[in-house]
């Protein structure tokens, strides 16, 4: 699949998404093409479908990751390949809304007393104090901190925003 596959890698380039979501909407492409051994360009609707179907009922993929996997696989039939016949479709499924799991005052310390070293542990306290994503406490700099206003900048942080959280008194 390397001619359509470098075709679906420009597709997406030009409509400027993000890097893991082309790895995503690859990923499945790639895993329909697996799933029937052939070239993904020669399969029917039918048989695209049936494979949206295989992925909720038998591998019982998360909603989302279905809705991925569609879209994806629509990305590729109408955009590379140009087949707007090609009518894919999931039926709407609301994934559960859980609440978070909270851990006591004790469980906390508890997990910073673990780490023995002050790096990993200012690294743990940073990202449960800031409410950070492991991504965006990978690029976080010194220059990020403003201990004077008490915020750290998150640059580039989940859909390429900016954003600003608080910093802690204790951090």
């Amino acid at each position: 699949m390397g001619v359509l596959r470098e075709q679906m890698e420009r597709q997406m380039v030009l409509r400027r998404m993000s890097v893991r979501t082309r790895q995503s909407y690859s990923q499945a492409v790639a895993g329909l093409a697996k799933h029937y051994r052939r070239r993904p360009d020669q399969l029917t609707q039918q048989e695209v479908q049936a494979y949206l179907l295989y992925l909720i009922e038998e591998r019982k993929l998360a909603p989302s990751s279905c809705k991925v996997a569609l879209h994806g696989l629509r990305l590729f039939y109408h955009q590379t390949l140009q087949r707007a016949d090609m009518q894919l479709s999931i039926p709407r499924a609301r994934a559960p809304q859980r609440l978070p799991d909270i851990l006591s005052q004790k469980e906390v310390e508890r997990l910073f007393a673990a780490a023995n070293l002050l790096k990993h542990r200012t690294v743990l306290m940073t990202a449960y104090a800031a409410g950070l994503r492991v991504s965006e406490l990978c690029a976080l700099k010194v220059t990020d901190i403003d201990s004077e206003r008490m915020t750290i900048r998150v640059e580039q942080g989940k859909g390429a925003k900016d954003r600003y959280t608080l910093l802690s008194p204790l951090l």
